[in-house]
């Protein structure tokens, strides 16, 4: 079976949701990205919203059971025969694990996509979609980068040592980015 489930990864601002949509176009397959996820629960007027709302606003990853239960209710709805676009799952070493397996179980070939960009580059990108979109979680990016130093670093060796990371510059032109990351992957 060809490749049909792409994990974007990477730092916050890298363009990873971005990347994702212009994969989704060309693809036709559909994009779940786990920042959507908890940004609707944020909206909702429960425990479970106020809570995440409270955490993204500092600036904090969910919890690795909470990323992973949305993950797999996502994952599990997909044909085999779909092509699926992941932005944002597996950011901690326990999630990516838990994507691997998941993935290799249900025989779905995929790839982790690494958009690497500097720290310089994700704060000037992150002061300026925070004064377009008003994101509240753009507010504490030194606090997203230290989780993302923390956390994610290490989750992306994970996917490296399951043979399925591609790693993609992510600094310059849009385009040339996607055009760079559909080579990579054959598509």
């Amino acid at each position: 079976m060809d490749l049909n489930t792409v994990l974007f990864i990477g730092k916050p601002g890298s363009g990873k949701g971005t990347q994702a949509a212009l994969l989704s176009e060309a693809t036709g397959w559909k994009v779940t990205a786990s920042g959507d996820l908890f940004r609707a629960l944020m909206k909702e007027e429960t425990e479970v919203g106020r809570k995440m709302k409270g955490e993204v606003e500092q600036g904090l990853l969910a919890p690795d059971w909470f990323a992973m239960y949305l993950f797999q209710k996502s994952v599990l709805n997909f044909p085999l025969s779909e092509g699926v676009i992941f932005d944002g799952f597996g950011r901690k070493v326990p999630e990516a694990k838990v994507v691997v397996e998941v993935l290799n179980w249900l025989g779905r070939p995929f790839k982790a996509v690494h958009v690497k960009v500097s720290d310089a580059e994700i704060i000037g990108r992150l002061a300026k979609r925070s004064a377009v979109s008003g994101r509240a979680d753009d507010h504490a990016v030194e606090k997203r980068l230290e989780e993302y130093r923390l956390y994610t670093d290490p989750s992306i060796e994970v996917f490296r040592e399951a043979g399925a990371l591609v790693e993609i510059n992510g600094e310059g032109e849009v385009e040339a980015i996607q055009s760079d990351i559909r080579a990579e992957l054959g598509i």
